[in-house]
Order: structure tokens, then sequence, then C-alpha cells
């Protein structure tokens, strides 16, 4: 199964169920090796700045959304 068909799937289930989904996710994630995780973030740092030149990615001002978080609260 592909991560997207997974997601899907995952995204159809209740609320509840998706909380403890996403919670033994972020659990398994405990285990890993510190450079294991410097990887995972190196990669995705990568996928960002790719999606960033491409276009692809939306982005807002950091004070936009410092001036909207602040009107929330």
């Amino acid at each position: 199964m592909r991560i997207d068909d997974l997601e899907a799937e995952a995204l159809k289930l209740d609320p509840k169920s998706r909380a403890r989904l996403a919670e033994r996710l972020l659990k398994s994630l405990d285990n890993l090796a510190p450079d294991e995780i410097d990887h995972i973030w190196a990669e995705e740092a990568e996928r960002r700045a790719d999606a960033q030149d491409a276009g692809t990615l939306s982005s807002r001002p950091a004070e936009d959304v410092f001036r909207d978080a602040r009107a929330r609260i």
C-alpha cells in the first residue's frame, strides 16, 4: 500500500481513532537513534526546500502568522 493510500484511509477514521493512531505512530518514533532522527529531518527539510523552489509549498510571512496567533489568544 502506498503512503498516500494509507493516509487517505487513516483520515476516514473517526477523530478518536485518528488520535489513537497518531499517538501510536508518534510513540514509535521514540525508539529511533539520534542519527536516524537527524536523517529524517534532513530529508524533510530538503523536501520542503524543493517544494518551495517549485512553488508548490504554501507559505505565509511569519509576521502574519504571529499576528493571527496573537489575535486568537
